[in-house]
């Protein structure tokens, strides 16, 4: 297999490749990690992670200087250059607490190195020398079988994060979770997960392009009652997941990330800002979701109208419900929010102030949205 990549990430790679081959052709390498499954499943690849065989670790950091690659870690043997991570081969053990309680020693093959990824499709390896993946736990076959299972259940355990993962893949690339990895994860605790580990793992979640997936993966592992306090439920799945794809469809872009926890705040009548509290978003969530209103039962060109008051309605997240975005571009309020027209300054002129001129502004606009959005339902 040869890998597919873009022109100046194969010029990054054929770089360290000729560099091995002219200065330490004993060494082997392999790529690894989740460029070699997006590479299987034909999806775009935008950094690679880089095994280096045969080296020891004074040969290996020698030969990074002399590549000019930084070192990231150095007590976990990981260097960068551009794009692409390099690193020997590793075992991990957990000795304490924390994401960073782990004893770090070199591997002495692919099996052992391999040992300590978390999911058979991360665990594949290319051979950069002759084109072969190296398939040790039978990732080729879970990814032809669209499934997450776990490498090891004995060292799985040991990093938590692990289970949140499961659920930000499972959204990212249309995946389930294997019955008996599904039972290991559901019987750990998630407590000892930092906010800032927490977040990273649901923000990609947000961003991936199947978010009911994670969903249904998130409810099944037992994530929404451990890390959200309560509990989707079977009979409220399906209406959220429904929801969850229309609102995919419709929204724009750059209000993607926001969608997951309004929909879910909206079906389960829920406080977004302490499901925002709960994954410890960045301030930036609560702002935007602060802004938004849920999709009443009952939605009247008034409601949209009142709400075009402020933003223009395709920053709505709830724009897919009841042929709202068909109805905004017709009201003139889909690209532009709605200007009632009526200013402070004439308000003042008629002798209007203070408490009293606040007032009568909020009931003219009220009036104004009533006489240009008649009373018209879905």
């Amino acid at each position: 297999m040869k890998p597919q990549l873009s022109a100046p990430l194969q010029h990054e790679l054929d770089h360290i490749l000729d560099f091995f081959s002219k200065h330490y052709p004993s060494a082997r390498l392999y790529l690894v990690g989740g460029a070699v499954r997006d590479m299987v499943m034909g999806r775009e690849v935008y950094d690679l992670d880089v095994e280096c065989y045969g080296m020891d670790e004074r040969t290996f950091e020698e030969a990074m200087e002399r590549l000019g690659a930084k070192g990231v870690g150095r007590s976990f043997f990981v260097f960068k250059l551009g794009h692409i991570d390099l690193s020997l081969p590793r075992t991990e053990r957990k000795v304490a607490p924390g994401h960073r309680g782990f004893e770090v020693r070199l591997a002495h093959d692919t099996k052992e190195a391999s040992r300590r990824r978390d999911f058979t499709m991360n665990a594949l390896m290319l051979d950069l020398q002759n084109g072969e993946i190296v398939d040790h736990w039978g990732g080729l076959e879970d990814i032809r079988r669209r499934r997450i299972r776990v490498v090891d259940p004995r060292t799985f355990v040991e990093d938590s994060l692990r289970v949140l993962r499961a659920m930000q893949f499972s959204a990212r690339l249309k995946f389930r979770v294997e019955k008996r990895s599904r039972d290991l994860m559901c019987g750990m605790d998630l407590d000892d997960l930092t906010p800032e580990r927490i977040f990273r793992e649901f923000e990609k979640m947000f961003e991936a392009p199947h978010p009911h997936y994670g969903l249904f993966t998130m409810a099944d592992l037992g994530i929404d009652r451990k890390i959200l306090g309560f509990a989707v439920g079977p009979g409220n799945f399906r209406k959220i997941a429904r929801h969850m794809v229309r609102a995919a469809e419709c929204a724009d872009l750059h209000m993607r990330p926001y969608l997951f926890l309004f929909v879910l705040a909206c079906d389960m009548h829920l406080n977004v800002q302490r499901l925002c509290e709960r994954i410890h978003t960045p301030n930036i969530y609560k702002k935007v979701l602060g802004y938004q209103r849920c999709v009443p039962s009952r939605m009247t060109d008034r409601f949209l109208g009142g709400l075009a008051l402020r933003f223009p309605l395709r920053q709505w997240l709830g724009i897919w419900a009841d042929r709202a975005a068909e109805r905004a571009k017709r009201l003139g309020i889909y690209d532009e929010r709605f200007d009632p027209g009526i200013r402070p300054a004439d308000l003042l002129e008629e002798g209007y102030a203070g408490r009293e001129l606040g007032e009568e502004l909020r009931a003219r606009i009220r009036r104004e949205v009533r006489r240009r959005f008649a009373g018209t339902v879905s």
